[in-house]
């Protein structure tokens, strides 16, 4: 198990940093902000297109929209250091390909009439509830991201405090539960299922590589004990 999570990792690095060869001249963060900041202008534009303005499609838009936004703000004030590396055009196609493009087809989902003129979404309550995580999301993945930036910054080693004391791996919590609400607002399966497929073909191997990483630290082995992956006391 551990020699097959290590292949798929080498072969996911590969793919999105090392695809057909040649220079690496992208940053990944380039490629990265670049969907993130074009979600706002993808969605307005799908409004404008469908001749689609209900309150789900403003919602939405509102949602996915600042999402990206703050998403770009956040690589300016504290970068993440994993995106701060250069891929070659093939590995930015591939990233484009499997995960930050299929990110878009919620939207799609809710705004056009793909679907049929009778969806319209999640209802007014499921919507109250897509925002409500959205905002948790939100402020665990950026309180998470700028501990880790700032502490990391001054003195390296394992973190164990704040937003880590109780979840290994809260960053990835708060952006689960951000795509989580988009997919919910979509109310359709399709979302779900990309969601999956980038859940547990990509997060879940990160996660684990992470693990082992932090594994070489001495309080390791009791912290491990005392937190969880992700959800406190049950996962």
């Amino acid at each position: 198990m551990s020699n097959m999570i290590t292949s798929i990792h080498r072969m996911i690095h590969h793919l999105s940093h090392d695809l057909f060869g040649g220079p690496r001249v992208l940053g990944f963060n380039w490629v990265i902000n670049f969907q993130k900041g074009m979600t706002l202008f993808w969605v307005l534009g799908l409004m404008l297109l469908y001749d689609n303005y209900s309150t789900q499609a403003w919602v939405y838009l509102a949602l996915h929209g600042s999402y990206g936004v703050i998403w770009i703000l956040k690589d300016i004030i504290f970068p993440d250091s994993k995106w701060q590396t250069k891929i070659t055009f093939g590995g930015g196609l591939m990233a484009i390909l499997t995960v930050l493009g299929p990110y878009w087809v919620a939207p799609y989902l809710l705004i056009s009439p793909a679907l049929g003129e009778t969806h319209f979404g999640a209802n007014w309550m499921w919507t109250s509830a897509a925002i409500f995580i959205y905002a948790i999301g939100l402020a665990l993945m950026l309180a998470a991201d700028s501990q880790k930036f700032y502490t990391l910054k001054h003195k390296k080693g394992l973190i164990t405090t704040g937003m880590f004391r109780y979840i290994r791996h809260p960053n990835y919590l708060g952006e689960m539960m951000i795509y989580g609400s988009f997919a919910l607002l979509a109310w359709h399966w399709i979302p779900w299922a990309i969601l999956a497929w980038v859940w547990l073909g990509y997060f879940s191997v990160n996660i684990i590589m992470k693990e082992r990483s932090m594994s070489r630290y001495d309080k390791w082995d009791q912290y491990k004990k005392r937190s969880w992956y992700l959800i406190p006391f049950i996962l």
